[in-house]
């Protein structure tokens, strides 16, 4: 899953660190894909520093319970099936599209169904003091976190998960994430063709979505 529907399953939740624990592995991922962190089983003297690593735990099993789900499955092969003609000449994996692709929606119908807050879930981030975050990543193994710092800073400067109320940036994130893997992935009329899917997509998910949002939370309960 990614950004925002980590954030909903702990959206209530008062922790600053906890939340930025749930998005955490996303966000290294994106600051430096080499970048492999196992905090998992650690405990830290400071309960601050604990709260990141439950955050970071709660975030690997709401992926584990989404990417094991049916409507994962589904979706992401479905859309795998109608973007891969859209995007005929692309160096870019059509399964991967697929994958992304659905998680993206999610978080962008999260947003115009107000089931999220961009704005507090930023909040959260500004409220995590730096010392923290570096204490975690050194605790967990980083020789050197202001690689993660410096990105850090301008992911929440940007505040680019507000823009994912439009389905043409869902588009132009679909094509920055494949651009870590490949160069030029898309021309311009793939990107119009990807947009004319993913807006009918969309549409298609919108009475049922919450349906997966539902089935983790059980599963959450089950576990706590």
């Amino acid at each position: 899953m990614n950004f925002l529907s980590h954030y909903y399953f702990d959206r209530d939740t008062t922790d600053c660190y906890f939340t930025l624990g749930t998005v955490l592995p996303d966000l290294l991922k994106n600051a430096d894909k080499t970048i492999i962190l196992h905090p998992e089983k650690l405990v830290h003297p400071n309960l601050r520093v604990n709260s990141i690593i439950q955050g970071w735990n709660k975030h690997l099993l709401v992926d584990k319970y989404f990417h094991s789900s049916e409507f994962f499955s589904t979706h992401s092969h479905q859309l795998k099936k109608e973007l891969a003609p859209a995007i005929a000449g692309s160096p870019v994996k059509p399964f991967f599209l697929g994958h992304i692709a659905i998680e993206l929606i999610l978080d962008n119908l999260l947003i115009t169904n107000n089931e999220v807050n961009v704005t507090d879930f930023y909040n959260h981030l500004d409220n995590c003091r730096e010392n923290i975050i570096c204490e975690f990543l050194e605790f967990a193994g980083m020789k050197n976190p202001d690689v993660f710092l410096k990105f850090y800073d301008e992911f929440k400067h940007s505040r680019y998960l507000n823009t994912y109320i439009n389905i043409d940036q869902i588009t132009y994130a679909l094509k920055r994430i494949c651009m870590r893997v490949w160069n030029n992935p898309f021309t311009q009329q793939h990107e119009r063709d990807m947009t004319a899917i993913l807006t009918t997509y969309r549409l298609s998910l919108f009475d049922n979505y919450k349906s997966i949002y539902q089935e983790i939370s059980s599963q959450l309960i089950q576990v706590s």
